[in-house]
């Protein structure tokens, strides 16, 4: 009978959380601006695209996805007016690095990010969440370079 490895299974750190912006650091989110929400990546898109066959299936890496970052942003706070000043005047970011809560899981890297949009909520006193999303591109499959 096999027993119980007692894995730890670690912690969760919401405050570890944060969006980085390395050419627009007045941009860079930490948990104190942020609503309970934090931060949501989500990669739209598959890895390997599979294209049937007679027989079977092909597999046709994709050499990035674009990527949607969620952000709750609190407007009760400056940095929330900051993002939407940016977006007046230039929505492309550029570079992103974003933190998740725990150090075991390595920061998500996009480039060429631009401002998708912004959401500034209801100002009716009971909401202080703005929603801003950010789209990216995660590369991946970068083996494929080598067989180019």
């Amino acid at each position: 009978m096999a027993t119980n490895p007692m894995v730890a299974q670690g912690v969760l750190n919401r405050l570890r959380a944060s969006v980085v912006c390395p050419n627009f650091t007045n941009l860079n989110v930490t948990a104190p601006y942020m609503s309970k929400a934090f931060v949501r990546v989500a990669f739209n898109g598959k890895f390997v695209e599979k294209i049937g066959t007679a027989t079977g299936a092909v597999n046709s890496p994709e050499p990035y996805v674009i990527t949607t970052v969620t952000v709750g942003l609190l407007r009760t706070q400056p940095l929330s007016a900051a993002w939407l000043m940016q977006s007046q005047t230039n929505s492309n970011i550029g570079s992103i690095s974003v933190h998740s809560d725990t150090a075991a899981f390595a920061p998500i890297t996009l480039v060429n990010t631009t401002i998708g949009d912004i959401d500034p909520g209801a100002f009716d006193g009971t909401d202080p969440v703005v929603r801003l999303t950010l789209e990216g591109i995660f590369y991946l499959n970068n083996d494929l370079w080598s067989y180019a």
